[in-house]
Order: C-alpha cells, then structure tokens, then sequence
C-alpha cells in the first residue's frame, strides 16, 4: 500500500521506510518555533528540565507577534525574556519589532520553512506551513521545550483525509471561501487528528497565498495538519527564498485515505461563519441583515499581498461607514512596505481605515481592536469562539478580504458585488 504525502514526510525524519496511522513515533524536527505568548513557557520548561544549549541555533525561532509592539508591562517582560534567551543562546532567527511579522506570515516570506520539512511550534496555526508541502503542526509549550533541547518530538502517525476541489472559481472567491466551505461542511471535529489534504484542478490553480489561508485554518476542522503537494507555483514562490535545498514529495497513487471529499466550487458565494464556530458557515446571501461596528483586515489567514490587494481593490475611491472601525494589518513589513509601493496604503488612509505595524492584536482579543460588550466584527481572522475578539458579549463573524472591506464601506455584512460592482 502507498504512502500518503503526510505519512512520507513523517517516515522520513523518523528513519523508517514507510510508517502507519497511529504508530507512535519520535521525529526529527527541521524547526521549532514560538512565540511571546507561548515561548515563556516553553523557555521555563527547557530549564526546568536541566537544558543548557538548544539543538541547533538556526532552528529555533522565536518570533514576538501577539501583544507586540507590547500592550503592557507585562507584555513588555515577555518579549524581554525572549530577547534575552534568544541573545543567550545564540539564535539566528529572532525577529525584534520593526522587522518581525506575524509568525506565520514572516517563516515562510523569510525562506526558513521548506517543502519535505517537519516543523512544529507553540500554535495552533503552525498547521500554515502545510501550504508549501511541509508537515507542520503546533504542539504544547512542553514539547516545544523538548524540541528545543533535543530537536526532536513524539508524534503519532494521523490518518489522511483527501479534498479534491473541482469546477470553475467564480469571481470573488479565494482560499477563505473554500475552507470555510470544506469547515461548515464537516463541523469543527470533521478532521480531528487527521491530515487534510488538498487537491485537485481548483487547488492547482490557486495562488500560493490563498493555499497558505486554506492551510492555516485545517486546525479549525480540528485537524492535525493540513497539506499541499509542492508544485511549480511553489517552486517559483521559493525562488530566492530558500535558505536551503529541499525536496518535492507527494503521495503515492495508491495511498489510503480514511475519507475522500469532493467540492464542487462552481456556484460557491462568498462564506461568512457567523458567531460562535468556524463551522457555522452559510453564503453571504444567507446571512440577513447585520450592522457592523469593526472590521479587521489581517492576520496569519489573510494578512498576506494578495489579501491586502483584495481588500484595496474593494475600497478604492470609497469611504469606510462612519459608524464602523476599519482596522488593517499586513502580516509582515515586507507586506507593508509593498503597500506603501503600490500605493494602497493612500487607498486604505483615504477609505478612513486604520493601518498597524504587524501585530496578531485583534485576532485573540489582545489589543489593538478589542471590541466591547454588544459589538459585532467582520474579520479575516480565523476565529469566531465566546469573547475571542473582547468582551463574551461581542460577535465576531469570519469572512475574506472582499467581503470584510465591502461590509466597511456598507456597514452591514453585504457581497463585494453590492459595493465593488
């Protein structure tokens, strides 16, 4: 029997030849990766354990994203501890404000995560990486910690679940729409503990930015990972990237699946999931009539050039609501500064929206954008749980950058259609 993309990956910095859902295995890890939320604590584990010296000092990254530039005082003492452990040991990729980005945007812009690569990290959204044919997954602190010190850790072998998306893309429609789509269609825990795979003609012609959205929310479906198979489109997106050489792999024709979906995208709307689940999925036609009062524009799932592009075809010569709060926030400054190139930085200040420096602020309800108790927000975060964005009062609905920057302008949840033409 074949393997599947997930499984060689997995075998091959396992030593093995092949390797089978649910084994356990002890891994190999190519990088490992934190954060100023998640990296105190790891930081504290590694000591606790008796660790002097990471395994390798250029593949640790410690990247402060969440409550930075800091929020607080305590914010403030998080990023020094990173600054400091990162200076101590000696690491080669550690991102200060004013050069770092969001996590997940930033690795991959700077070359550091790489097809046939096994990464994990201390987040959730670590799955991201899946898009460039690599297997990533977020682990807990702990085992972070553990792959600090030994560049390795405990995995089990997931079972594959293959989606082959077909037809043609109707305008309007990117990444965000079709893994809402694929989340509304088999709930939160359709694919706990699996690999997504994602296929077919659709997914083929998708851009790399829009594969790295779809890649980024598999962890909402509950899955251990998502994945493309490295192709063309990746191999040029790499070009003077790369820090290093790589390899393509992809599954085998008779690799086993656990499951096969197929979606035809044809006649797809543009998706919003409103409160409180990722899954609560419906085309924006069906979702009523709903005033806004805060729209985020970012995030490790839509922070990316092409979002930013989106977002500015869509405001362009047209005002923000006067009753809303545009917010925008590119993932990384390689992604601002091209917006000040191209010009869309005068699009976004002209529409009445606000820019920030990257930053993950928003997206956890951390600063930057927290909404109070009775407020609703259109984001192209990943998120919609309880009081994620701010108060449990608070409404968060997920959308992409084209219906997110047309609900600005109208104030109420519509079609880019009804504002863009």
């Amino acid at each position: 029997m074949g393997q599947t993309l997930t499984e060689k990956i997995l075998a091959a910095h396992a030593g093995r030849e092949e390797v089978h859902p649910g084994e356990l295995l002890n891994v190999k890890v190519d990088l490992a990766l934190a954060n100023d939320v998640t990296a105190p604590l790891a930081i504290e584990a590694f000591r606790s354990m008796g660790a002097e010296r990471v395994f390798h000092p250029g593949k640790v990254v410690l990247v402060p994203d969440h409550f930075t530039p800091a929020r607080d005082i305590a914010a403030a003492r998080n990023c020094a501890l990173l600054r400091e452990f990162a200076r101590e040991q000696g690491l080669e990729f550690y991102y200060e404000v004013g050069r770092v980005g969001i996590e997940h945007v930033l690795l991959p812009e700077q070359g550091l995560v790489l097809p046939g690569d096994l990464v994990v990290g201390a987040d959730s959204h670590t799955c991201t990486y899946g898009a460039l044919g690599a297997f990533s997954t977020g682990v807990g602190s702990t085992d972070l910690a553990m792959a600090m010190a030994l560049g390795e850790v405990w995995l089990r072998v997931p079972e594959s679940m293959l989606f082959e998306y077909v037809g043609e893309l109707p305008r309007w429609i990117g990444g965000k729409d079709l893994i809402l789509h694929t989340i509304g269609r088999i709930g939160v825990d359709g694919a706990r503990y699996r690999a997504m795979e994602f296929t077919g003609p659709v997914v083929d012609a998708l851009s790399m930015d829009s594969r790295f959205t779809m890649a980024n929310m598999a962890v909402e479906a509950g899955a251990k990972n998502g994945i493309f198979r490295a192709d063309e489109k990746t191999r040029a997106w790499l070009e003077g990237r790369a820090r290093r050489s790589f390899q393509f792999l992809e599954s085998d024709p008779d690799a086993r699946y656990a499951e096969k979906i197929t979606v035809d995208v044809s006649k797809l709307e543009p998706q919003v999931a409103l409160p409180h689940l990722p899954s609560n999925v419906r085309p924006v036609s069906e979702v009523g009539t709903v005033e806004v009062d805060q729209v985020v524009i970012g995030s490790c799932t839509n922070g990316r050039l092409e979002d930013m592009e989106i977002a500015a075809s869509v405001l362009r010569g047209r005002k923000v609501h006067p009753r809303v709060r545009a917010m925008v926030f590119p993932g990384s400054q390689a992604v601002l500064l091209e917006m000040v190139r191209r010009g869309w930085m005068e699009v976004f200040l002209e529409a009445g929206a606000a820019v920030s420096t990257p930053t993950c602020g928003p997206c956890l309800g951390g600063h930057m954008g927290v909404l109070a108790e009775g407020e609703r927000a259109v984001a192209t975060t990943n998120r919609n749980f309880v009081g994620r964005m701010g108060h449990p009062g608070s409404e968060v609905y997920l959308s992409g950058p084209a219906v997110a920057a047309a609900s600005a302008v109208a104030g109420r949840i519509v079609h880019p259609e009804e504002v863009a033409g």
